[in-house]
């Protein structure tokens, strides 16, 4: 990345030429659009990623869902406490370990899902992407996430 009215070492501290600003911004400008489309569903967006996680699979526990979502207990607690109060997953402890909490789908969460299905489709069409550039930018962004991991492993 470089800038016109930038030079050598100083273009490297300009707003415009960081990846993390671009990922922000990004992720800023994804989440207005997730907030008009999920207000409709009564989640928010963290809910939501819970929500597609249990979809796949329902009956998981909160570990393995913290780990699918890059998410650790304390942040996953609360949010599953509001799931849990709208109707949408129960949480349990395991019958054989009773430190495994175990999350389900209520029927209202399963039903839900067939209003959510609209979701996808709606952001790609805010995107103004095509699929393939959207699947390229997707790997490209798991590439990164899982290298900058790395770093800290």
């Amino acid at each position: 990345m470089t800038n016109k009215n930038a030079t050598g070492k100083d273009a490297f501290l300009r707003l415009d030429n960081q990846l993390c600003f671009a990922l922000y911004s990004a992720n800023l400008a994804m989440n207005k659009v997730y907030r008009k489309l999920l207000a409709e569903l009564g989640l928010t967006y963290p809910q939501y990623l819970v929500m597609l996680v249990l979809w796949e699979g329902d009956g998981i526990t909160v570990s393995e869902l913290g780990e699918r979502l890059f998410l650790d207990s304390a942040t996953l607690t609360p949010l599953l406490k509001r799931l849990q109060a709208a109707g949408l997953v129960s949480r349990e402890r395991g019958v054989e370990d009773e430190r495994q909490v175990l999350v389900r789908l209520t029927s209202e969460g399963r039903a839900l899902r067939s209003k959510a299905k609209s979701v996808p489709e709606s952001v790609f069409c805010a995107s103004g992407c095509k699929p393939e550039q959207l699947q390229a930018m997707r790997r490209d962004l798991e590439q990164l996430r899982t290298s900058l991991s790395e770093q800290f492993e």
